[in-house]
This record gives structure tokens, sequence and C-alpha cells, in this order.
């Protein structure tokens, strides 16, 4: 899986996607030409986030795009889903291959260079670095002032996997993630919650890609 290639990466989040359920923001992210999308849905239980996944699974099988779910193991296992995204408090990436296989992409949240370099050497396929800007999102880890992007610069400097950058990014901020290194990348309220989130997407894929 071309993991480099993943420029626009939407994280779900229901209870801030404007009244609209996650499968409706997926579908407008695919059609906008978002590149992977991350089932997280914090706020929800686990057997609506089961549900949700099939569905959403559904929708990124026929659209040729990966699904990663956050933090759960066992989710990403029972909706057939790409891989799994593990924050620092999560169980280790040992644990996520030997339930998940081999072919599984494993993701880690890091917001510092040990962190980073800490990820790879346990065997992570792509960082999650943030948060890239001030958020208020509680979905999102690190710096609530942000770790700006010299930080991305120096964890693309000390790691080999692909980073994606996330953490209050829209279509106006993403391009200087992306020119600090990232492969791409990561949002949450800039496409749930936008009046238009296809057209959100595609302002950001368009930011990162030129």
């Amino acid at each position: 899986m071309n993991i480099d290639g993943w420029r626009t990466y939407l994280v779900t989040a229901a209870g801030r996607s404007a009244g609209r359920t996650t499968p409706e923001v997926v579908a407008a992210a695919l059609e906008g030409g978002v590149d992977v999308v991350q089932l997280r849905d914090k706020a929800t239980s686990a057997r609506e986030r089961y549900e949700t996944g099939l569905r959403v699974r559904e929708q990124t099988d026929e659209a040729g795009v990966p699904l990663i779910v956050n933090d759960r193991i066992d989710l990403a296992g029972a909706v057939d889903a790409d891989g799994v995204h593990l924050g620092q408090s999560d169980l280790p990436v040992a644990v996520a291959r030997e339930q998940l296989g081999e072919s599984a992409v494993v993701g880690v949240s890091a917001s510092t260079v040990e962190g980073a370099e800490a990820a790879e050497a346990a065997g992570a396929d792509y960082l999650g670095v943030g948060a890239v800007y001030g958020t208020d999102s509680k979905d999102v880890s690190g710096d609530r002032d942000g770790i700006g992007t010299e930080r991305i610069a120096a964890v693309v400097d000390a790691v080999e996997i692909p980073v994606v950058g996330i953490g209050g990014i829209d279509a106006d901020n993403a391009a200087p993630v992306v020119e600090a290194g990232a492969a791409g990348v990561a949002v949450l309220s800039a496409i749930t919650a936008a009046e238009d989130p296809e057209a959100a997407t595609a302002a950001i894929r368009d930011a990162v890609t030129e």
C-alpha cells in the first residue's frame, strides 16, 4: 500500500459533523478525492461504531480507498479494515500485528521526535504527528497551541516512514505542513463540519497537491 500517496486523510467525528451521519460525510469526502478514511467516532458506542464501520467499509471498498480504524484493534478486524491507528496509550504495534496480520497498516500518533523514533522502532508503518496547529478538538493529541511545522520537519528528518500532519489543518494552512516534509495531512473538523464536505476535501487536496 502506497502510504506516501496519502495526501488527504479524513478522520471521522460523529459529534462534529453538523448533524450529518458519518457515512454521509465519508461519501462526500470520497467524491472530493480523499485518499484514506480513519473511522474514529469516539463519542459513539462500540456497537454503533461497528455498524457504521461496516457501512464505511462498503463505501471505501467501492472507491478503492483504505479504511483505518482508530484505537480499536478488535473493531478493525471485525469490519475488515486495512489497518489501525494507535495512540501512545493504546496497545503496542506488535499486538496489532498479531491480531490483524503482517499486511495490516499500523499507524501511531506522535508529537515529539523521541516518540516518533520509538514508534518507528516498534514497527509502525506511518506516523500521525500533531497537533500541528492550535485545535479545540479533544480527538487530537498534542500541544493545544500546536507543535508547528518545524516539529513536522524535525520528525521527518528523524524517521524513514511517512509522516501525516494532523491538528487544526484546513485548506488555508495545509501547504506548509507538506512543505515541511509530511506526506499529507489528516483532517477532522475542516471536512466533517464543513458546509460542503466534498468541496472542503477537494480544496484541501488541491492545497496539498499544489
